[in-house]
């Protein structure tokens, strides 16, 4: 079956995958129309949610179909990852998972259609890497919930619909345990986005306010009080597409790949050098252990198998991966082949080492949750969050 979809997928690709020139500049409000319309097409043709189930949209296939559809566009430009990344790769899946049959059915299908995009609204300027710190109150007002707070690093907030928003709904008890997921909307009132330039110069991650944002009670995903568990739920399934590269933009081919760097360096004549053919073989071994990583994942998730917190080991290798291969083009190369498209590679490169949990925080799940090593100890688990002293 993978193999005659992969040809089927590859056949649609060949015939409707825009040029470079075709997509608008990134950033920009066409862009997002753009990929919007895109995605759209995608869903007509029976790509868009393949694993997903039939009843919200999908085709109701396995993960090694899905991963099929994602393997063959990576040989293009598509302008999907990074708009939809978020959304097809954690916020749907979230709502699939833990949501109320009324949320499925509101929300899945829109996103797969392209007609609704998503971000994900957790980090916090006071919590750093300690997300269960995060201050963003939702307080409960009759059948509603008033949210007042502040996220940051936000990828997308100031072009999507909606968002997955972790706040805290009990002070009273400990940190952990007084957190509940909202599905929230971006654009109403008691919301104001700000955007933050990077070092690229592009301004994809936001500073979002809520001042008093009110969402009904049906909006809570998980149960009140469940927010750490749904929580860890997303953050799995954020490592596991981060690993399975659901959504990337890059080109297989692409400037910091194995391919797309060895081709350089072969243009410039470099290959002579038994050092650099050295350094270019750790490049594609480590890239090929990323890929068999993934591959094992996706065929554990297919069999029923929850690979729980060995998501990490898959992210944790990307994101190394990305700064070996900037790391390498830039000894290899310098400062006279950085076109403009690979400088932009590697001024990117250390953004998957941080985002979704630095690769410290990886080492630590791993550490603990996949070797069982012992814990550090945390003085703060048994105290109730208003007793605990502000950063």
């Amino acid at each position: 079956m993978t193999t005659a979809l992969s040809e089927e997928i590859r056949a649609w690709l060949a015939a409707n995958a825009p040029g470079r020139d075709e997509v608008p500049a990134p950033g920009t409000p066409e862009f997002v129309a753009f990929a919007q319309a895109f995605l759209g097409r995608v869903y007509d043709a029976g790509f868009s949610g393949i694993s997903w189930p039939v009843e919200y949209g999908g085709r109701g296939l396995g993960q090694p179909e899905e991963k099929a559809f994602w393997s063959e566009a990576a040989a293009y430009d598509l302008p999907l990852g990074a708009v939809f990344g978020i959304g097809l790769g954690m916020c749907g899946p979230i709502v699939r998972e833990l949501g109320t049959e009324e949320q499925k059915q509101r929300y899945l299908r829109p996103l797969l259609q392209g007609r609704e995009v998503w971000c994900q609204l957790f980090s916090e300027p006071a919590a750093g890497s300690d997300l269960a710190a995060l201050r963003t109150r939702a307080v409960s007002d009759g059948d509603d919930f008033v949210i007042t707070g502040q996220k940051v690093w936000t990828t997308g907030a100031h072009y999507c619909d909606f968002g997955i928003l972790l706040a805290r709904t009990d002070p009273d008890v400990p940190k952990h345990r007084g957190l509940t997921m909202f599905i929230v909307p971006m654009r109403e009132q008691g919301v104001t986005v700000r955007p933050l330039r990077d070092m690229t110069g592009a301004s994809d991650f936001n500073e979002v306010f809520f001042d008093g944002l009110r969402v009904p009670a049906s909006a809570v995903v998980g149960g009140v009080g469940g927010g750490w568990n749904a929580a860890r739920t997303l953050l799995v399934l954020e490592r596991l597409a981060v690993s399975a590269g659901l959504g990337v933009d890059n080109a297989a081919e692409g400037p910091l790949s194995f391919g797309g760097l060895a081709g350089r360096v072969r243009a410039r004549g470099l290959l002579d050098s038994p050092i650099v053919a050295d350094q270019l073989v750790d490049l594609y071994l480590a890239a090929r252990a990323a890929d068999l990583t993934d591959e094992k994942l996706a065929q554990e998730i297919d069999a029923g198998i929850d690979p729980g917190s060995r998501g990490s080991i898959g992210k944790l290798l990307k994101a190394r991966l990305n700064c070996v291969a900037a790391d390498l083009a830039v000894d290899l190369l310098g400062d006279a082949d950085l076109d403009e498209d690979l400088r932009h590679d590697i001024l990117q490169s250390r953004k998957l080492a941080i985002g979704g949990g630095t690769d410290e925080i990886q080492l630590t799940i791993i550490g603990e949750r996949v070797l069982g090593l012992p814990r550090e100890p945390q003085a703060d688990l048994a105290v109730p969050f208003r007793d605990l002293p502000a950063n």
